[in-house]
């Protein structure tokens, strides 16, 4: 499915191990202010995907531009100072700092930088975002598992990044968590940020994603609007196996 002036596209974007085909002449488009749901079983690909993305990885073949220039193959800090940035599945926090200074980070190694006094200010604003301005002076060791995610979130935020990918950002939170997160990522949306979404948890895709894509063993099985995707066999089969499909 091709979108009228993408900010991210792939296209036959291709990765291997050795004999092993991770991501398999891949492609899709991102539109502005658009969330894209990018599904499928574990060890399908996303994840792989996001780090081809963000420069974490690079590909074998093919193509990936930001706003028609491409960014593949350029090293992870270009790709974040361009203008996308990345949450991770396992939360990665600076231990030896505290919530405002891991947030600091962001701002002063994301898409807009800034410094001093001006990037703590911007550390406040998306720690105040994220419901965590009242923590900012607290060391990361003392927060609960939905506060890591929060400051990772925020941290992410700081650099005001054009594309935002969150890899199974829900992952692991209790339903009263799961709720309060899948409404930061609602608020996010309203604000028409454009986001990659890796998720399993279907409520979520339905409720957040305009349209998802899907894989399975590394390559694109379906795309379209969430409820099409969600009703077509063949992603029931990829989820369910023949015999429950």
């Amino acid at each position: 499915m091709t979108v009228a002036d993408p900010v991210l596209s792939l296209r036959g974007a291709t990765r291997r191990f050795g004999g092993l085909v991770a991501v398999r002449d891949f492609d899709f488009d991102v539109g502005e202010h658009e969330v894209l749901g990018l599904i499928g079983p574990n060890g399908s690909g996303k994840s792989t995907t996001l780090n081809l993305i963000s420069g974490a990885l690079k590909p074998t073949s093919g193509s990936i531009m930001l706003r028609g220039r491409t960014i593949s193959g350029l090293p992870a800090q270009e790709i974040a100072r361009r203008g996308i940035a990345r949450t991770f599945q396992l939360v990665r926090l600076l231990p030896s700092l505290n919530v405002l200074q891991n947030v600091m980070a962001g701002a002063v190694f994301g898409h807009r930088r800034r410094w001093g006094h001006e990037a703590e200010a911007q550390a406040m604003r998306m720690l105040e975002k994220v419901g965590l301005a009242r923590r900012a002076h607290a060391p990361v060791g003392e927060l609960t598992y939905i506060d890591t995610k929060r400051v990772e979130l925020a941290r992410t935020l700081a650099g005001e990044p054009k594309v935002l990918l969150l890899d199974e950002w829900l992952a692991g939170l209790n339903p009263t968590e799961l709720e309060e997160g899948i409404s930061l990522i609602r608020a996010l949306r309203d604000e028409g940020r454009t986001i990659i979404l890796v998720e399993h948890v279907m409520d979520a895709i339905r409720s957040l994603c305009d349209r998802c894509v899907v894989m399975s063993s590394g390559a694109k099985i379906a795309e379209g609007s969430t409820d099409e995707v969600l009703s077509d066999r063949e992603v029931i089969r990829a989820y369910l196996g023949d015999d429950d499909a």
